[in-house]
């Protein structure tokens, strides 16, 4: 099995250790990549549409965001970690997903993401933990992705991992071990289901895409769409 995980920030904080909490249960049965924003991913996207218009390896930032790419795709689980940053994620986090949006269903979706799983662990001071954790489902779900589980935590008045009341570290750790071990006894050797949600994505898509492929038939999008079959009885999901 393996896990590719993205931090969205080197500090090694409160996410950090909760994200160590529910690897605690792989360790042993899992080979786990890692990468670490802005470190691993430190450009930004400056919409030069090269991804959409081109090739994705023409971005500036290619050699980041393809080896990154390359973990994703080979995993089978995906673990996506942030804290909330004035209720919105990193902008790490934001910078690099914004280099994935070639990978969006309007675009250029790759058919491995359709079965994959994926977890995303947040944390706030008080609130914005689900707003962080959506800024990161949104691309999850139109890359592809049916299966996303979210593991949020608030905190109250204290940032510090060690200075947390030691009742609350307990429930928090207790509630990450108990998730991951539900999500360490799925059978990963089956694609997770793809939801009706991002059928209907997928359909509309591609009555979009048909609709771009007769106006203009060298289209990029449209002949990725063409040579993967989907317009016609082809799907990116079993």
């Amino acid at each position: 099995m393996k896990i590719t995980v993205i931090n969205g920030t080197e500090k090694h904080g409160v996410t950090y250790k909760m994200k160590e909490i529910f690897l605690e249960e792989f360790k042993d049965s899992a080979e786990i990549t890692e990468y670490y924003l802005p470190k691993d991913c430190p450009g930004f996207c400056v919409g030069c549409t090269k991804c959409f218009m081109c090739r994705e390896d023409e971005c500036k930032d290619a050699q980041y965001v393809q080896k990154i790419e390359k973990s994703l795709l080979e995993a089978d689980l995906l673990v996506f970690t942030s804290p909330a940053y004035v209720f919105h994620t990193t902008g790490a986090m934001k910078s690099m997903l914004d280099h994935f949006g070639y990978r969006w269903m309007p675009h250029r979706p790759a058919k491995e993401m359709f079965g994959k799983r994926a977890v995303i662990i947040t944390q706030c001071l008080g609130s914005g933990g689900k707003s962080t954790a959506k800024d990161i489902k949104d691309s999850l779900s139109w890359w592809g992705i049916s299966y996303i589980k979210i593991c949020s935590f608030k905190l109250m008045s204290e940032i510090h991992w060690d200075k947390i009341p030691e009742k609350k570290r307990e429930e928090f750790t207790k509630k990450l071990k108990a998730f991951a071990k539900k999500m360490n006894s799925i059978n990963y050797l089956k694609p997770a289901n793809t939801n009706l949600s991002t059928k209907m994505k997928f359909y509309i898509v591609r009555m979009l895409q048909t609709s771009l492929g007769k106006d203009n038939p060298e289209y990029t999008d449209f002949k990725y769409w063409k040579a993967n079959g989907w317009i016609g009885k082809e799907r990116p999901w079993k």
